[in-house]
């Protein structure tokens, strides 16, 4: 056999956006490989089965988990086969190969290094090869294939080497959140994105639901607090006593770099972050910094930053971790103050943290008080929806401790499980809800369900069924996980609840977060702490999967965050938040409206440790939740203003996260002219305030008036004086960037056509300026790959300084003829030949004005690398960009 069957044919109709991948099929393949990216409910397995029909060849299709091997089976025989029987051509066993092969990451790295078996190094991988040659494989799918452990990164790249299949890589979500090494090796296995289906196509479409995001903020319990602050203080003095501790500054000094900077150049130009460190501890300490270090720095007069925590973590980590050999005399001080961080929590793994603590987050995760928001929720959306309310809450944990063999179940709810808020709705159930528990070891029925469970379990055809009454509660049932339910209890149990006989269900999201699917819910409430940005996508992708004959049905998704009320960022749970959101595409509440991705689209407090804002935002979110019935005139309208879901950089005014990653355009905001329009808004402000008061003061001579008048100027000098004068010697020092983005661009597009990076003749550098003063600049045409490396490599050029291989000093003259100079990285694609470097900065001169390109592996170009790192401009702002997608 060395094609499929004659025949096979998908049952339903193509939707616009499969069909046009489809319609570039060919196009696509002709670097023997196809990438898409299709998120939750796009049709992604059958677009998948679809391409092996068409390449037509012996394939073997590896999945993430034994239930999608599974559905990848059922979708094939249900929607192509149409029969209910697998063809003795389809296996699932690895060991075993046969025409269409069907297995998971784990199974395949298991059957190529089975120890068991005594395989000789290599030879069990040989084997498998031999086993996949023999059936002809030629077609290789991979179903989200990320995330995934080293080792099995290892054997897929391997078999792939020894096979060269045409290689098909499906995804709903890329892994943008790993490291730059991790994201080139799931490009080197999957080849770069050729296309992308995207949530918003999929609504205009009608195959994804219009949804909402709704964040439901509480605080912790006053015993989760107390540890918490006890936490904070006991950090806090720990870190008053390093700033002051004798002996480690006595270690500091002690070093040949403080005492001889100048003999010790290579080790500064390759260890930065440690001698700023140095300087910037010593200087707080009240030493004064030697004209020496001045010179090394370049800045006769420089303006250290305060040492605080994030100061604090670099100068441990160089004492007690990368250079504790280089402190002869200080090893019984080290040892001392090592356990004095690992007492406090700030050291954790060989990982030293003033902000983050394992137990903090844990406890955040985890708060008790979660299960009051969930209570909450769960009784919101009932008022709203009754008896059609299909609601389902994902948490970590199943907690079986907290079911028992008694008449009353009256033990405390002090954890967050999947037992636990079952006990809190079943004891609080005034409304008389379905309540429902399905895990892969307890499943719990209300008894209005049996005979619907019955005749669902009958159809499957499952017939012998044991179960009993809840021991406290006769209002339910607990079903017994027998031998011939086990396998089928998940499918009989989404059919109960599909067809109402359960009205809230609760899982754990290993069970039921991938590959699950219940087009009837309507609700979900992700109460899960554990998992990845791939994972809470797939988990909310459940959701937002439109239901048959209900043309009408919007979902809500609700977000749990448990704010730290001793950070006004609201601490881990709340990062996690924002982490998460970055693959979240969504309605924005913003003035602005539209369609992005981000946490800011829904309007959150800017400080968190404001009480009446975290309130405020809590019942904005449950308003919206009421409005189901504006959610598709919402989407309807901000789908009208956009044609494609482009993404960008943003540095907004308030944010802290800052990725570089797969993107379409760039934001580069709060320049300075931005910098200087915030600051004419402070004083005029201001001098509104200040006007309104002296109206309301009687003065009775005119010296009253005259000394009021002084103080206020001095007030006022106060306020904005510092900020001014930092406005102002930018302005003379640096060149507006938003002056030359665009010819920058133009320089940059043309020196990756130079590298071989940008291939297409058709390429156009587009920028513009938004109502904020933000500079967006893309890069119009080309394909998608090419158009990633020309946003990565703007990115690395207008970003701070690191270690780059080439700089450019961006050289002008201006106001009082003073020299304008910044510093810019050369991108590292552009950096990795002195050809390429120069020609950027030829095409550099050409467009945008002089420079110079310095190369920094050698000791002057070090020198100037330093002062760099330290004068860069995109230094001076404390703003970090954020990946923000958006609807244009």
């Amino acid at each position: 056999m060395n094609t499929f069957p004659s025949g096979i044919k998908f049952k339903y109709p193509w939707r616009n956006y499969q069909a046009r991948v489809l319609a570039e099929l060919e196009n696509f393949l002709d670097n023997n490989a196809l990438h898409v990216v299709a998120p939750p409910g796009s049709g992604k397995t059958v677009l998948g089965l679809e391409v092996m029909l068409r390449i037509n060849k012996p394939t073997l299709i590896l999945a993430p988990t034994i239930a999608v091997r599974n559905q990848w089976i059922d979708r094939f025989c249900e929607l192509f086969l149409q029969t209910e029987v697998i063809p003795e051509w389809i296996s699932c066993d690895i060991r075993h190969p046969s025409f269409l092969t069907v297995s998971t990451y784990q199974g395949l790295h298991a059957a190529c290094n089975d120890f068991k078996d005594n395989c000789r190094s290599g030879s069990c991988m040989r084997e498998i090869v031999r086993l996949l040659r023999e059936q002809g494989i030629q077609t290789v799918v991979v179903d989200e294939a990320h995330h995934l452990k080293n080792e099995w990164w290892t054997t897929l790249i391997s078999l792939k080497e020894e096979l060269k299949p045409t290689l098909v890589g499906l995804t709903a979500t890329p892994p943008y959140d790993v490291s730059v090494n991790e994201w080139q090796r799931y490009i080197e296995l999957n080849g770069p994105i050729d296309t992308e289906i995207t949530v918003p196509e999929l609504i205009i479409e009608g195959d994804l639901c219009p949804h909402q995001d709704c964040v439901c903020f509480s605080r912790p319990s006053a015993e989760e607090y107390k540890v918490i602050d006890k936490y904070r203080n006991q950090v806090y003095a720990l870190f008053q006593e390093i700033k002051q501790d004798e002996e480690l500054i006595r270690a500091m000094t002690s070093l040949s770099v403080w005492t001889e900077p100048n003999k010790n150049l290579d080790w500064i130009y390759s260890n930065m972050p440690y001698y700023s460190s140095l300087l910037i501890f010593l200087n707080t300490a009240g030493l004064s910094v030697s004209s020496e270090h001045l010179d090394v720095l370049g800045d006769k007069h420089p303006d250290f930053p305060v040492f605080d925590y994030q100061w604090a973590q670099v100068l441990l980590k160089f004492y007690l971790l990368k250079e504790r050999d280089r402190f002869t005399g200080f090893e019984k001080h080290q040892e001392e103050l090592e356990h004095r961080l690992l007492r406090h929590g700030v050291m954790e793994h060989r990982q030293i943290t003033f902000l983050q603590n394992k137990e903090i987050t844990s406890l955040l995760g985890t708060s008790i008080e979660k299960l009051n928001s969930i209570y909450q929720i769960v009784n919101f959306e009932y008022r709203q929806l009754g008896q059609g309310l299909r609601l389902v809450v994902l948490t970590d944990f199943i907690r079986k401790e907290f079911l028992v063999n008694a008449g009353e179940n009256t033990l405390e709810l002090n954890k967050l499980g999947v037992i636990p808020i079952f006990e809190k709705l079943r004891r609080t159930n005034s409304e008389h809800m379905k309540i429902g528990v399905l895990t892969g070891s307890i499943i719990i029925l209300p008894v209005s369900a049996c005979e619907l469970f019955e005749a669902c379990a009958e159809s499957r055809g499952v017939t012998k069924l044991t179960y009993n009454p809840l021991p406290y509660d006769t209002g339910y049932i607990q079903v017994a996980l027998t031998e011939g339910l086990k396998n089928d209890v998940v499918k009989i149990v989404t059919d109960v609840f599909q067809k109402g006989g359960i009205e809230i269900l609760i899982g754990t999201k290993s069970l039921l977060g991938e590959g699950w699917d219940a087009p009837v819910l309507n609700s979900l409430v992700l109460a899960s702490f554990v998992g990845s940005f791939v994972l809470s996508n797939q988990m909310r992708g459940r959701a937002i999967r439109v239901e048959k004959g209900n043309r009408e049905k919007a979902s809500n998704i609700w977000h749990l965050v448990c704010v730290d009320p001793t950070a006004s960022d609201g601490g881990n749970d709340v990062e996690m938040l924002k982490r998460r959101f970055r693959s979240f595409v969504g309605i924005s509440y913003l003035e602005t409206g539209g369609i992005e991705n981000g946490i800011s689209r829904l309007g959150l407090p800017a400080d968190f440790s404001d009480a009446e804002a975290i309130d405020a935002a809590n019942d904005r979110a449950f308003l919206r939740a009421s409005q189901r019935e504006k959610l598709k005139d919402q989407w309807e309208r901000a789908l009208g203003n956009g044609v494609s879901l482009v993404e960008e950089i943003k540095i907004p005014r308030d944010t802290e996260c800052r990725h570089t990653h797969e993107l379409q355009h760039l934001y580069l905001n709060r320049t300075i002219s931005y910098l200087l329009s915030s600051l004419a808004s402070g004083l005029l402000m201001f001098g509104q305030e200040v006007l309104y008061g002296l109206f309301k003061i009687r003065f009775r001579r005119v010296e009253e008036l005259q000394f009021v008048l002084v103080i206020i100027g001095l007030a006022g000098l106060f306020l904005f004086g510092r900020e001014m004068w930092k406005a102002f010697w930018l302005y003379i020092r640096y060149r507006d960037i938003s002056k030359d983005i665009h010819k920058i661009g133009q320089a940059l597009a043309l020196a990756l056509a130079k590298a071989g990076v940008i291939k297409s003749e058709k390429v156009t550098v587009v920028s513009e300026l938004d109502d904020d003063g933000a500079v967006l600049c893309h890069l119009e045409g080309g394909t998608r790959y090419e158009k990633s490396m020309f946003i990565n490599a703007l990115s690395e050029l207008v970003s701070v300084v690191n270690s780059p291989r080439y700089l450019i000093i961006r050289k002008s003259h201006s106001l009082f003829h003073t020299a304008q100079v910044d510093y810019h990285s050369v991108p590292e694609l552009i950096g990795r030949k002195k050809e390429w470097a120069a020609y950027l900065s030829i095409q550099w001169r050409r467009l945008v004005g002089n420079n110079e390109l310095v190369y920094t592996r050698i000791q002057d170009g070090r020198k100037i690398l330093l002062q760099a790192r330290m004068k860069s401009l995109a230094a001076q702002f404390a703003d970090k960009s954020e990946t923000v997608s958006k609807w244009r």
